[in-house]
């Protein structure tokens, strides 16, 4: 009963909010209130998750929309989150169009009737603005009416023009043999998810110019099953923003939605319409404040010469640094004489022929399963998967000859670091004359036969380091890895990869020390003296990110600001190890100079305040950090405020990575109740001014 109160008392407050403020504070109680009504297996079954407000601004932020007359279409628009952002949007600029026009196009009949209220209080707020607004709600399926458009025909609808769209479509595959993919391939899109469907009916109703905004899953931009989709879409429009959400459940958190998500802005237009630059950024949420933003040319984010057409996202210099690295090396898989294959083994179609234990008349079966500390550890009776097949002449063509074969797993585990998780196949650790290879591994080979093993131990080891790791990110954005996706790859050369494998053989190399050997053996000496080493980096922001959850500070500091301001604290540089951090002080702006001069991360001016606020001063709260031990009483938003690591903090920070670590770590965790209750620690903050102590 309280919480029904509570809404409707925010509901009467939201009515008498005047202007886009009223309207978007209206629409997300719509949108709360709507989905707690919705069916939930319909919804799985539509794809229907509907957009927060705070990515409905941050999307509607995007356009530029400069007609005087403005024609917006907003398909699957669920409560109408997104087209009241855009009205929102529109009605506070200075410059407005005198008209606007709303196709709103929802199926569902109870998100269709919270949405003809959104659109009401739309209209209500662009007449306060002096806008003309008129709005129409198709209620019918979107790839029927495109597919009745495109045949023709008397009595055929006809097809409307947008000068913007702005959309969250519905993301759910699409069956082969459903009505849905006969139409779509009627209209020639060949497409796997309605995801992508739904965009590219959308651009073929938008004028030339007209602009696109939408937020999606990330895997359109890689993979063989979407390259049709991006051949389509990057040969009609030109990119000119991608924003990604670092964080996997945040987007979309209260709708419990795991997946990474892109935003991005895209205009209609030929080929020479493509503009000089792209802006690519990225975030934990889209309300960050601090944001990293990079312009770069559009061949960085898709390739001249890629066949596949990825789209890559380098948000941060380091990611660049990154993309440079990797790119250098010019070798493809041909110029290596090797070829990678999915696993020919599907168990379901074989499973008459497989054995739990291996047995006079079968061969081994490999599965992602066998993978232990870089190489195939064959059999695992502890594993639930069958460990062999039947030799036979049914499974002949799935049998490989006796060799050293690298694998990857083609899906790696949600709880698994790493995106590209590689193993060596040893004959001299599983002797047997012929092998199988599960579907769910790649399989690197040399005509259908192993390698060189000098060789093959090099390619994992690449394949295993941070450097490959960090690199492929930056396009895929699911946990899924391809065979197309490993064939898209840049490779060192075939004398490169053999020294790289020629080192401590038959010995399983930790991730430290197989990056150690990539610098060592791959990396230019230029590359090697590089400021900042993007790989080091990486692993230092990393690292203090474990110290800060080490130290259990609360969640909202556990993130990469976070990590490089407590860097920045200890003047701990990429190469510089922990046993050398020292307790300089330090200011908000020479922290940010820190941030960008060794880690390549530039945040926005407007960001130190962020830093201070809810950073720094959680520091201070919690006894890490000492505010002006030069001065006390400097005013909390001096541009003079010093910080300083706490001595006991520093001394403990410098045990991190040594065998005194844990001991240390638990020590000091004992004594922050009375650390923070000392006279000599305690610091009096009383709104405006940190006092110093007590």
């Amino acid at each position: 009963m309280r919480a029904t109160t509570v809404s409707m008392n925010r509901l009467a407050l939201a009515k008498t909010l005047p202007g886009p403020g009223g309207l978007l504070e209206r629409t997300e109680l719509r949108r709360v209130d709507t989905t707690r009504r919705l069916d939930q297996g319909r919804r799985g079954e539509l794809g229907q998750f509907l957009t927060p407000p705070a990515v409905a601004q941050f999307m509607a932020s995007m356009f530029e929309a400069r007609g005087r007359s403005l024609r917006l279409f907003d398909p699957g628009a669920g409560v109408g989150s997104l087209t009241a952002a855009f009205v929102a949007e529109i009605c506070g600029r200075e410059r407005r169009p005198a008209t606007l026009s709303v196709t709103a196009a929802e199926i569902d009949p109870l998100l269709a009737e919270s949405l003809t209220g959104t659109l009401d209080h739309c209209a209500s707020t662009c007449r306060e603005a002096g806008i003309d607004f008129r709005a129409e709600i198709d209620h019918g399926d979107l790839i029927e009416r495109a597919a009745a458009a495109a045949q023709g025909g008397l009595f055929a609808p006809a097809a409307r023009r947008y000068d913007c769209a702005i959309l969250n479509p519905p993301y759910h595959k699409i069956p082969g043999d459903s009505r849905h993919r006969k139409l779509l391939r009627g209209m020639g899109i060949e497409t796997t998810n309605l995801y992508t469907a739904f965009l590219e009916i959308v651009i073929r109703r938008l004028e030339p110019g007209g602009e696109l905004v939408a937020i999606t899953p990330r895997s359109f931009c890689n993979g063989p099953y979407f390259r049709p989709f991006r051949e389509s879409f990057l040969g009609q429009m030109s990119l000119r923003r991608l924003h990604v959400f670092e964080t996997r459940d945040r987007a979309f958190g209260d709708d419990d939605v795991l997946q990474e998500n892109l935003v991005f802005h895209a205009v209609k237009g030929p080929a020479k319409a493509t503009p000089s630059k792209v802006i690519v950024s990225s975030s934990a949420t889209p309300s960050d404040a601090d944001m990293t933003v990079r312009e770069v040319h559009p061949s960085e984010v898709v390739h001249p010469d890629d066949p596949d057409r990825f789209i890559h996202l380098a948000a941060s210099d380091l990611d660049r640094d990154v993309a440079e690295r990797i790119r250098a090396f010019g070798s493809t898989l041909d110029d290596l004489g090797l070829g990678v294959s999915t696993g020919r083994v599907v168990d379901f179609r074989a499973a008459e022929l497989l054995r739990a234990e291996p047995e006079a008349g079968t061969a081994p079966l490999i599965y992602p399963g066998h993978f232990a500390d870089g190489f195939v550890r064959w059999p695992n009776p502890e594993g639930k998967k069958p460990n062999a097949i039947v030799v036979a002449p049914a499974t002949d063509p799935l049998l490989l000859p006796a060799g050293t074969y690298v694998l990857v797993k083609r899906f790696s585990a949600k709880e698994e670091p790493r995106r590209v998780v590689a193993a060596l196949y040893d004959p001299e650790r599983v002797r047997a004359p012929r092998v199988a290879f599960e579907n769910h591994l790649n399989v690197y080979h040399c005509d259908a036969a192993g390698l060189p093993a000098a060789l093959a131990l090099g390619l994992a080891r690449f394949l295993n380091s941070s450097l490959l790791d960090a690199y492929f990110r930056q396009w895929s954005g699911h946990t899924q890895v391809n065979a197309t996706d490993l064939r898209s790859l840049p490779y060192p050369t075939r004398t490169q990869l053999e020294r790289l494998g020629s080192h401590a053989p038959d010995r399983t190399l930790t991730e430290d020390e197989i990056d150690g050997l990539v610098e060592k053996e791959l990396l230019t000496v230029a590359e090697k003296t590089a400021a900042p080493n993007p790989i080091r980096a990486k692993k230092r922001i990393e690292e203090a990110l474990d110290v800060l959850r080490a130290l259990d500070l609360p969640r909202e500091q556990q993130n990469e600001r976070s990590a490089l301001a407590l860097l920045s604290l200890l003047d701990l540089e990429p190469g510089t190890p922990w046993t050398k951090a020292t307790a300089p002080l330090c200011g908000i702006t020479p922290m940010m100079s820190f941030f960008a001069r060794h880690y390549g991360k530039t945040y926005a001016p407007n960001t130190r305040e962020t830093v201070r606020r809810f950073t720094v001063h959680q520091f201070v709260q919690a006894g890490l950090v000492l505010p002006n031990p030069d001065e006390p009483g400097r005013p909390v938003n001096s541009p003079d405020n010093v910080y300083q690591i706490e001595p006991r903090a520093l001394e403990l920070l410098r045990a991190y990575k040594s065998a005194a670590w844990e001991k240390k770590l638990a020590a000091y965790l004992d004594s922050v109740g009375s650390l923070a209750e000392a006279p000599d620690h305690m610091i009096h903050f009383d709104g405006e001014r940190f006092l110093g102590p007590y």
